[in-house]
């Protein structure tokens, strides 16, 4: 496996679009896509110490970045968003780290949850994910939870881009409305 190394002084030239455009996305104000950007940035040098290698660059900033949209939710709509998710496939090991969100978890976050609600969470969503259309929830899966590329599951299912980001967008409002009327 390819190990990657730091280079905070190309961050803004190299990420900030791709990172803008992802949280733009995810919290429909420029303003605050701008901001959980700077943040992300900041966060990625304090935390600059934990990057193992074992992920891209760009990889490790979206999995800081992630963890900065949480917690603008959480902010704002604090009882309802304190719960991360944190699905784990396999339980019966005990490594730490394997999960990218765990490696890069922001240490300057005021805000805790608790297990038992991580636990609720992740449950609610992987039935609400079961609830999906077959073809939504598959595709969901692949690109928000395993990450996998446009262009491979493109490939795979054999349908285009803008159908891929259309049908993403279907399972992210069953979601929605699923978590809404199942947990919050």
């Amino acid at each position: 496996m390819q190990t990657h190394s730091l280079n905070p002084d190309l961050w803004v030239d190299a990420y900030a679009d791709y990172l803008f455009n992802y949280a733009v996305v995810r919290v429909s104000d420029s303003e605050i896509a701008k901001d959980l950007v700077q943040e992300t940035f900041f966060a990625g040098l304090k935390s600059a110490k934990n990057f193992k290698g074992d992920a891209a660059e760009r990889t490790w900033l979206i999995a800081i970045l992630k963890r900065k949209v949480i917690d603008h939710y959480r902010k704002i709509n604090s009882n309802k968003g304190k719960a991360e998710v944190r699905m784990s496939y396999n339980t019966t090991t005990d490594t730490e780290g394997d999960w990218l969100e765990e490696q890069v978890a922001d240490p300057f976050s005021l805000l805790d949850t608790s297990d038992l609600e991580n636990e609720e969470l992740g449950l609610a969503i992987q039935d609400c994910i079961s609830k999906l259309p077959k073809k939504q929830a598959l595709v969901f899966t692949k690109k928000t939870i395993q990450g996998i590329s446009t262009e491979d599951i493109c490939n795979e299912l054999d349908i285009n881009p803008s159908n891929l980001w259309v049908i993403i967008h279907r399972a992210r409002t069953g979601l929605m409305e699923c978590l809404n009327s199942n947990w919050f």
